[in-house]
């Protein structure tokens, strides 16, 4: 009989026999996962020192330009995050989001983006 088996990131690695399961859990190296009758439905791995951290979403997703900005009056619009290093003597930073060394990018990037109506 054959057990599935993941990684540690719960990736599907192959199918292995039932009696490397057990000795993979004896050696505490898997968790085994059991139905209710003692079956064993699958063996995960355990994550190994040199193992990389599992990756999340937020590895893909990259960086949030925009988030919620708290105002005085309670309400909670949406703003936009600068693209350059923000000064914190200069609170001019939101109107001035790109900076003059990439600006002509930004824009570039922006006007592609825009949609003519026809």
């Amino acid at each position: 009989m054959t057990v599935p088996l993941y990684s540690y990131e719960q990736e599907f690695q192959g199918y292995i026999p039932e009696r490397y399961a057990l000795k993979l859990e004896r050696e505490g190296m898997a968790a085994l996962v059991r139905h209710k009758k003692g079956y064993i439905n699958r063996a995960v791995l355990h994550r190994r020192p040199g193992d990389p951290k599992p990756g999340v979403l937020r590895d893909y997703m990259g960086q949030a330009y925009s988030y919620r900005h708290e105002l005085d009056d309670g309400h909670r619009p949406w703003a936009l995050r600068p693209l350059g290093h923000r000064n914190k003597r200069d609170q001019s930073f939101e109107y001035n989001l790109a900076p003059a060394e990439v600006r002509p990018i930004f824009l570039r990037v922006l006007l592609d983006c825009v949609v003519r109506a026809a």
